[in-house]
């Protein structure tokens, strides 16, 4: 089954794609709640380049990696990527609130539909503040 996520980044596509594929970025953002971060991130952003977030609990309790490689780059479009068995693709679709980041992944077995649902779209929503964050400072 496929989930599908989305928020609108008051933005250029430039600077959404860039906060979306940078890893000092990534560790700013990419966290469900305020108990988790992002420790490491690595990105090798072309077709067969891999990618790799260190995502752990802030009080050390858990922690797991989220990687896979990347099977389709078009830039400041569409990101397609495999992980761990399952695809996702991300759509960027400029647009004149913003931009659309559109995320669709393969489900998993162990956590519910709209446990997992929830969970990406916190994270897509942390990333949405950041982005937007860092525009108004600019």
């Amino acid at each position: 089954m496929k989930i599908t996520v989305e928020t609108t980044v008051a933005a250029p596509v430039a600077e959404v794609w860039r906060a979306y594929t940078t890893p000092d970025d990534i560790k700013q953002w990419n966290a469900a709640s305020d108990d988790w971060h992002t420790t490491a991130a690595a990105v090798d952003l072309r077709e067969g380049g891999a990618f790799s977030s260190r995502m752990e609990a802030k009080d050390g309790s858990m922690g797991f990696d989220f990687a896979g490689t990347y099977t389709k780059i078009v830039e400041h479009e569409r990101i397609e990527y495999e992980f761990g068995g399952r695809k996702a693709v991300v759509a960027f679709e400029p647009g004149p609130e913003g931009v659309t980041v559109r995320v669709t992944f393969d489900s998993e077995e162990t956590h519910s539909v709209e446990q997992q649902r929830e969970g990406w779209q916190a994270i897509l929503d942390n990333f949405a503040r950041h982005v937007e964050g860092k525009t108004k400072k600019a």
